[in-house]
């Protein structure tokens, strides 16, 4: 019961960084972990869980979603939708040692997209410089990174998306609408396994859910800046964990 209570206050903190700035991942992750479930039962269990709040978030912005110059938003759709499912079932595929083996370089990959999409990426909206086929090929290794892992997804599509000619409020709720269809595929995928914990999920889903009306309250009264940097601190300090926890294990 404790170890549930601790994860309900994580996802619902975990809500409102997803509202406000993304990674709450980073922490549903470490906290379904502590429940009790190896790595990749927590993945696909923390996919499930937080799959609701991206889709009302998606719907919330679904007036601002846009066709790319050079390919539409369906084709965006169905890419998203394939490379979801491919993902989905390459994670289910990878033998649980290998994977939790694979988690900590996953997770500070994901903890340096974000510090980069932070900090760092410099946004041009008049800059297009990804024809259509490498629209295509970037948005097929995102959405199968999506199906697989996740961690910084968003960032990586807003990256794309604006390179690929959309302003930053049209790419940032066309990615969020993009993110929901690659993991509702996944979580669709993941519904035919055993390795979903519907526990876990009933109370992180509905913690976060809560969680992300908090934060879309809260989202201009907040300190951006300050929050991100939280995220990025938590990122590594989950990395130099899991890399202590993986070289223990050996």
């Amino acid at each position: 019961m404790m170890t549930l209570i601790i994860l309900f206050i994580v996802a619902f903190f975990a809500g409102i960084q997803n509202a406000l700035a993304g990674g709450g991942s980073f922490l549903t992750l470490p906290a379904l972990m502590f429940t009790g479930l190896d790595a990749r039962a927590a993945n696909i269990t923390s996919t499930v869980a937080l799959f609701p709040g991206q889709i009302t978030t998606g719907f919330a912005g679904r007036k601002n979603v846009s066709d790319l110059p050079q390919l539409s938003f369906k084709a965006l759709f169905i890419i998203s939708l394939l490379g979801g499912i491919i993902g989905a079932i390459l994670l289910l595929a990878t033998p649980i040692s290998l994977f939790e083996a694979l988690v900590p370089w996953l997770v500070l990959f994901a903890t340096l997209v974000f510090l980069w999409g932070s900090f760092f990426r410099k946004i041009d909206e008049n800059s297009k410089t990804l024809s259509r086929n490498k629209t295509i090929l970037s948005q097929i290794v995102i959405s199968i990174y999506g199906g697989y892992f996740g961690g910084g997804i968003g960032i990586l599509m807003l990256a794309a998306l604006t390179i690929a000619g959309l302003a930053v409020r049209k790419a940032g709720a066309t990615k969020n609408v993009l993110a929901g269809v690659m993991n509702a595929s996944a979580v669709f995928i993941f519904l035919f396994s055993n390795e979903v914990a519907w526990t876990q999920v009933a109370v992180a889903g509905i913690a976060a859910i809560a969680g992300g009306q908090v934060g879309a309250f809260a989202l201009q009264k907040v300190n951006e800046k300050a929050l991100r940097i939280c995220i990025i601190t938590l990122g590594f300090c989950l990395t130099i964990g899991l890399f202590m926890k993986t070289n223990n294990s050996f």
